[in-house]
Parts: structure tokens; sequence; C-alpha cells
């Protein structure tokens, strides 16, 4: 996904000035409300976020069927962790201009990040219906299917994809998360190399070869892989959790804090790098003295189950803190209560939240637990 839209200045008058991109039905965009637009498209890449907001709204205000102020906004909107904020100005520009592969891309990703996997995959599939040869659209129909488990039509949908781009590092990386997933490892291995041999600096492709030495157990090569990823792709969080997942299974609860920190930095509700960052400061604190770092992780899960009460990540590391760092069972109790209410049948987690309920003494602390790695 791109992160801003360069919108460049209409031209006023005669002359010869780049125009912004009419909609089908709309009237010619207003020239002060593209002069606005304009402004805060470049406000924003001057990382003045809440000035670029601000003269985006006024755009928009200016001129309402400026599609692409909301787009621009939507994406900004994203970027700084309104993911609400960004859904609403993205499906409004959507309404506006229902054939621009770039309003869907960006508000299926939006979808996706919010948890709406099937929305995000029902949204682009029928954008993909009516504009078939979008090969990028395409390709986030693939990855938004996988997410949802829909792996059958997601892999056909890659396969499209090949058809009309033979040798797509994209395509062909996506098609290896597919095989993978359904635990065919040895064909996504050989879809992944091609991947890579296709294009080497993909960062999906050196991101899927992480997962499967992830699989494989070694931890050192996939760290390499994920590492390479965020090198590749610097805005690719999830090279950068699944890093922070093998730092914290290898105790280094330190570098795993500066790995979810960065993620956090440019996603500020990213729920599962707020959970690693629990268990990172988790993992570094003193269970005789928690101090500072614990107070933060409690904040941190708080503050996720205050916008997703069902969290299961969060109430087991909250319930731990409550119970054996903070030495208040009384409220690690009902935190335990309802992670085995949300939790399912088999998570690795549910013997030891028994644990913590059925026994009145103590129960040794658990190490932290890695998120699961993101594909």
């Amino acid at each position: 996904m791109r992160w801003l839209a360069l919108v460049l200045l209409v031209a006023c008058g005669g002359g010869g000035g780049a125009k912004v991109e009419q909609a089908h039905g709309l009237p010619p965009a207003k020239p002060e409300a593209v002069a606005k637009m304009v402004a805060g498209v470049q406000a924003a890449k001057d990382g003045q976020r809440e000035k670029a907001a601000a003269l985006l709204r006024e755009a928009i205000n200016m001129d309402s069927n400026l599609w692409e102020a909301r787009y621009d906004l939507g994406i900004l909107e994203a970027n700084r962790g309104n993911l609400a904020g960004a859904e609403d100005e993205l499906t409004a520009a959507q309404k506006l201009a229902s054939d621009s592969p770039e309003v869907a891309i960006a508000l299926g990703e939006v979808l996706r990040r919010r948890g709406s996997n099937k929305a995000a995959a029902r949204l682009l599939g029928e954008f993909v219906e009516r504009h078939p040869d979008s090969l990028d659209a395409r390709v986030g129909l693939v990855s938004t299917l996988r997410n949802s488990g829909q792996l059958d039509k997601a892999i056909a949908q890659a396969r499209e994809v090949l058809v009309r781009k033979p040798g797509d590092a994209q395509a062909l990386a996506e098609l290896a998360l597919c095989h993978l997933a359904k635990g065919e490892k040895e064909t996504a291995t050989l879809l992944a190399k091609q991947a890579l041999d296709a294009n080497a600096k993909s960062a999906i492709a050196q991101r899927t070869m992480g997962l499967i030495h992830l699989q494989e157990g070694d931890d050192a090569a996939a760290f390499k892989s994920f590492s390479n990823a965020a090198q590749e792709d610097p805005r690719d969080t999830t090279a950068r959790m699944n890093m922070g997942t093998v730092l914290l299974r290898a105790g280094a609860y330190q570098k795993a804090e500066v790995e979810f920190r960065a993620i956090l930095q440019a996603t500020p509700e990213d729920s599962e790098a707020s959970i690693g960052l629990a268990a990172a400061l988790r993992g570094e604190a003193d269970p005789k003295s928690p101090g500072a770092k614990i107070e933060e992780a409690r904040t941190i899960l708080t503050k996720v189950l205050e916008r997703e009460p069902h969290n299961v990540g969060a109430e087991f590391n909250l319930g731990v803190i409550y119970a054996d760092f903070l030495k208040k069972p009384d409220e690690a109790r009902p935190l335990f209560k309802r992670f085995l209410s949300d939790a399912p049948g088999d998570h690795p987690a549910r013997a030891e939240a028994d644990k913590y309920l059925s026994s009145a003494a103590a129960t040794p602390t658990p190490q932290p637990k890695p998120p699961p790695a993101k594909k």
C-alpha cells in the first residue's frame, strides 16, 4: 500500500499542468480544494501529520467530491493508527471512485488490520470481478482470502495472477504462504525459492522463507530472512513482528522490545505488537521488584482490552501481571476466567490459566509467550 497519493496540482485556467483524476460522473474538481489537498500531501511528506490532516479536511469541506483528498486522509489516518477514521474516509472515497484500485486496496488493507478479513475479501473480490486485469487488487485479494482461512480460493486467485503475469514474486510468495498454511511445506519452500529467484529483494518472499525456517526450528535463519525483509521494505511491519517473535523465543527481551516499539511507532494501535511489547517488558522485569516496566506493560494490555475486550493474548498476559508481579489475585482471576471462556480449546496457555485458577498457592511465573508468527 502506498503511503500517500502524490496528487499534482490542477492547472488553473489555460496551461499544461497535471490534472486530478476525475471519477466517472463527478464534476471537475475545484482548484482551490485541490490546492489545499496538495498542501496537505506536502505537509504529510514533511512529517507534519496534524497539519496534513487539517488541510485535507479543509479540501474535503471545499469539495465533497474530491475523492483523492479522502483517499489521502484515509491513508494518513491509517498511518497514525486511527483505523476507524481511515475506514470512514476510504469508504467515502470508494463510493466516489469505485473503479480506483488504489482505493479498493487501501480499504481492504484497513479492514484486514481491523480484523475484518472476510469483509476485506468480499470487497476486493467484488472489485476484481469488475476489474479482472487489476493484478494488484487480485494479489490483495489472495492475501485477504488467506487471512480469512479461505485457502483454496486464495490459491485459485494466486494462480490467476500467475497466468496473467508469470513469475510474479509477490504472487508466488502469497501462493507459498497458502500452501504453508495447508501444511504443505515442500511445495511452499519450492514456491518461496521461485519468488526469491524472480526478485531477491522481495520483502514478502524473504518473509515467507523466514516462516518456513521458523517451522523447521531454525530460528537463526528465520531471523535473518525477516531482517532481510525489513531492510528491503522498512514499512513491512509483519517482518518486524516476526523478528520480535523470534527474539522473544530466544529470551532477547530488550532487542525484542526495540522491534515492537518500531512497529508501534508506525501503527500505534497494532494489538499484536502491543502484546509483544508487553511480553518483552515482562521478560525484562524482576518479579520481586516490578517497577516501571511492569506498569507500562499493564497499561499497554489494558488499552488493548479497551479496544478488543475478547483479545485472549491480552487477557492471559494481563492476568499473569496481576497474579505474579502485582500480587493482586482478585484482579487476576476474572482475567483468567475470561481467557478460558474466549480462548479456543487447543490454546497452549489454557493449562497455565487453569493452574492459576485452581491453585491457591503461588504459581511459578511462566516465561513470556511470543505472539504467533504472522503470515
